[in-house]
């Protein structure tokens, strides 16, 4: 766990085996910062939006590199990400053939989930998280993908330097996804 402070907000970098104990308030920063991907709740099993987010974050811990910063005001997550470094044909899947072959040679980064509960959007965490996690995994490309009516998600991945690489479905039949690319550039 590594802090780095910035007025009120303390970022923490988690690794794998750290995840299980957070993933309730993971869950909670996810479903408050996207209520429009919220069904309506089964008494007994809760909304499956966000037991399917838990299924993700427990599935991809095995991911070699698994890498987790999380914000935190006045000791209280408000905001996490996650990624890890994947392999061009894990990540881009049936895509891959439309992927530059110099992107598909370099180091790349899965940025999977960035949250922030509302009350502190806009006010810089998600790019602090997003800063935190190329840190952590030093990636010369970074991806993600996108809902394309997630416009405050789309505008903070563009100023971040993301750019459009084509559609994505994550599964046959599955919804339609933006996939974004950004290259990193070294420190220096």
């Amino acid at each position: 766990m590594t802090p780095s402070t910035h007025t009120d907000i303390v970022i923490r970098t988690y690794g794998p085996g750290q995840i299980p104990p957070l993933i309730d308030t993971i869950a909670d920063i996810w479903a408050d910062a996207h209520p429009e991907l919220l069904d309506p709740p089964d008494a007994n099993a809760g909304d499956p939006a966000v037991a399917a987010l838990r299924r993700q974050v427990l599935g991809h811990l095995k991911h070699q590199g698994f890498t987790l910063a999380a914000a935190y005001a006045g000791g209280t997550m408000v905001g996490f990400g996650y990624a890890f470094p994947a392999s061009p044909e894990y990540w881009y899947g049936d895509l891959l053939p439309q992927i530059p072959e110099h992107v598909r040679a370099g180091r790349l980064m899965g940025l999977c989930e960035l949250a922030v509960t509302p009350a502190r959007q806009s006010k810089g965490i998600g790019s602090r998280l997003h800063a935190e996690l190329l840190e952590a995994i030093a990636p010369e490309w970074s991806s993600l993908l996108v809902r394309p009516d997630n416009t405050a998600g789309r505008g903070l991945y563009e100023r971040l330097g993301y750019t459009y690489a084509g559609p994505y479905r994550n599964e046959p039949g599955g919804m339609v996804y933006d996939l974004l690319l950004l290259q990193v550039q070294a420190a220096g």
